[in-house]
């Protein structure tokens, strides 16, 4: 038997890299996928790979940053497959690397709210469905960014440290209603998130890019998704608020 048989699986930024990865395994185990980017059409091309490998999915435009379209997201979701039994908090941008001293207000509220904000919104939403069935599982897709100082600016350094501290208090405040929550924390991975990094901050990109001859080797989106089905399924059931560094040895320097 697959491991997500009969499951429902919500992923955000499932039109490409770690997301469509996650999506696409998750399909092929059984679960019915709910594939949410804000590129609609990246995310309708993940459902029709999932189609040819025989499995379910839907595609929904959502902009994470966007309570009205969590909000509809969830709503889309529940008319479509009735229940969520799994959510993937995948969304995310970069910063441009610049220090608390140089960040702007700007960029700050941009990547707090897709990287932190959303993250707590889509919990929100699936808490209440989890408790109604006494189980589900939250998968938080955080960084090596948020265990240490050097990876990225304050920006998103903070934002992504934060999205730890919200997964350990979940797993923990919701533990006993058979709801687990855990993150996983990436090193470097082949994706298209360096897209989202804009105007890059001399100082703070010197800064951050000189302990890349630190890292092993680049990973690939699919090392990720196997984590995210382990932490998923039942194999990990007494795994809990925890935090799975898949990194290939990075930040056991």
């Amino acid at each position: 038997m697959n491991k997500l048989e009969h499951k429902i699986a919500i992923v955000t930024g499932a039109a490409s890299g770690m997301g469509k990865a996650i999506a696409l395994l998750y399909a092929q185990e059984g679960a019915k996928v709910v594939v949410s980017d804000m590129n609609l059409e990246g995310a309708q091309a993940t459902v029709e790979e999932i189609h040819s490998l025989k499995g379910e999915a839907i595609a929904v435009m959502t902009n994470v940053s966007r309570e009205e379209d969590v909000k509809n997201l969830f709503d889309l979701t529940l008319e479509a497959f009735g229940s969520v039994d799994i959510l993937v908090n995948n969304a995310g941008i970069m910063d441009n690397m610049s220090a608390v001293g140089d960040v702007t207000d700007e960029l700050w509220e941009r990547v707090l709210a897709v990287n932190t904000t959303s993250v707590m919104r889509t919990m929100r939403r699936a808490i209440p469905i989890f408790q109604g069935k006494g189980s589900g599982a939250i998968i938080n897709i955080a960084s090596v960014g948020g265990l240490r100082g050097g990876n990225a600016g304050a920006a998103y350094t903070a934002s992504k440290h934060a999205v730890i501290g919200l997964t350990k208090s979940t797993g923990y405040q919701y533990a006993k209603e058979g709801i687990r929550c855990n993150a996983i924390a990436p090193g470097a991975v082949k994706t298209n998130i360096s897209s989202t990094m804009n105007n890059l901050d001399a100082r703070g990109s010197q800064l951050c890019r000189a302990g890349m001859n630190l890292i092993p080797r680049l990973g690939e989106a699919s090392e990720i998704a196997a984590a995210a089905l382990f932490l998923a399924s039942d194999d990990a059931s007494f795994v809990n608020g925890a935090v799975l560094t898949v990194d290939g040895g990075q930040t056991a320097y």
